[in-house]
């Protein structure tokens, strides 16, 4: 009970040196908040307007319905018709336009004659992302041409016809992958950070020894550190969560309790990476510094802005030892897939078992810091 007691007393303490500052509490929630937003209106990879050049030689009927296609979609935007082959590559080089259309003086010739046609297009490649979703919407246009034109023009339609659909996310949306993930970005970044600064910040100003030599004992000293720490985040995830609920009304599918449960054991594994690191360094700056050194990595190796699966099979072992690839695949799976607890004991136990090792680490570590 006594042992209760003091780490109620050091959990207060920390939650009202985190709070008591407008500052700190600004740099607590603001900064989630305004990451949301920008990343659910920045972070996508949808295009929704590509500008393009045309190069008709043909300027018939068929070219007019297959550029109308185009312009008709609402994602393309024609900047410019080019009557002259020597201003593709100026305007690709000066990025007036993403892509530049280039049909053949025998284009609608050959399309009556049941040969076939290729359309030329040139695409600013200096953005490969970019510029390989704008060929593959040119390629879904040119597709809808050719069904048009073999109903009107008695042509055999194609034997074989992909008809897609997507589960889970059915416009195929960046931001309903994208907002869901952040809430494990973000709270990694925020916890890493302010557990890893806590102990530095009571160095730095001369209370660490103090409460050293107060009752408490370290691992007490660990459990009143991490607390406040989860709790923020707690209240970070949701935030997020309403974010992507209320402000841009993605479905949740799956139930709150599985997707809390999921966070909590995500950020005891980050607050341990972050008392590791405050068990080493001496100052703020340098917990600062080692957070970030920590952060990015994490990040990159998460699979949130690229596919696990496309990276090299050593980098995909490494990245099993990432508490944040499960949480993210948590997160994921519980929002859109609606996955029930059972479903995500795969993802959850290497979470755990990681939160474990990462406070024994830190434990171990502060104890012989102490010594």
């Amino acid at each position: 009970m006594d042992a209760l007691r003091r780490i109620m007393a050091l959990i207060w303490k920390e939650l009202l040196a985190i709070l008591k500052d407008p500052r700190s509490r600004f740099t607590v929630f603001g900064p989630p908040l305004l990451q949301t937003l920008i990343f659910g209106y920045a972070a996508t990879y949808d295009l929704n307007r590509v500008s393009y050049a045309v190069y008709d030689q043909d300027r018939s009927s068929a070219s007019r319905q297959f550029l109308g296609e185009l312009d008709g979609s609402g994602t393309f935007r024609r900047v410019a018709t080019l009557h002259d082959q020597s201003r593709i590559r100026t305007f690709i080089d000066d990025k007036h336009a993403l892509l530049v259309i280039q049909i053949g003086p025998d284009f609608e010739r050959r399309l009556l004659s049941g040969q076939p046609v290729d359309v030329q297009v040139i695409a600013d490649g200096r953005n490969s992302n970019t510029a390989g979703t704008a060929l593959n919407y040119v390629a879904a246009v040119a597709e809808r041409f050719n069904e048009a034109w073999s109903r009107t023009h008695g042509g055999q339609p194609p034997p074989v016809q992909a008809v897609s659909r997507s589960w889970f996310n059915p416009n195929i949306e960046t931001r309903w992958f994208m907002i869901p993930g952040l809430i494990g970005m973000l709270t990694l970044v925020q916890m890493v950070i302010l557990t890893a600064m806590s102990v530095a910040r009571e160095r730095e100003q001369g209370t660490f020894d103090q409460l050293l030599v107060t009752p408490f004992r370290p691992s007490e000293i660990m459990v009143g550190k991490s607390v406040p720490s989860i709790l923020i985040g707690l209240i970070q995830t949701t935030l997020v969560l309403c974010v992507a609920l209320f402000w841009f009304k993605i479905p949740f599918q799956g139930s709150f309790w599985t997707l809390y449960l999921g966070v909590l054991v995500f950020l005891i594994a980050a607050v341990g990476v972050g008392l590791m690191i405050s068990s080493v360094a001496a100052t703020m700056q340098q917990a600062l510094l080692g957070s970030f050194l920590t952060i990015m990595p994490f990040a990159l190796l998460s699979g949130l802005s690229t596919p696990i699966a496309n990276m090299p099979r050593e980098v995909q072992v490494i990245t099993l030892a990432n508490p944040l690839r499960y949480a993210i695949s948590i997160v994921h799976r519980v929002f859109l897939e609606g996955a029930p607890l059972r479903d995500i004991v795969s993802d959850l136990w290497p979470l755990t078992f990681i939160a474990v090792v990462t406070l024994s680490v830190a434990v171990w570590m502060f104890r012989h810091r102490l010594s």
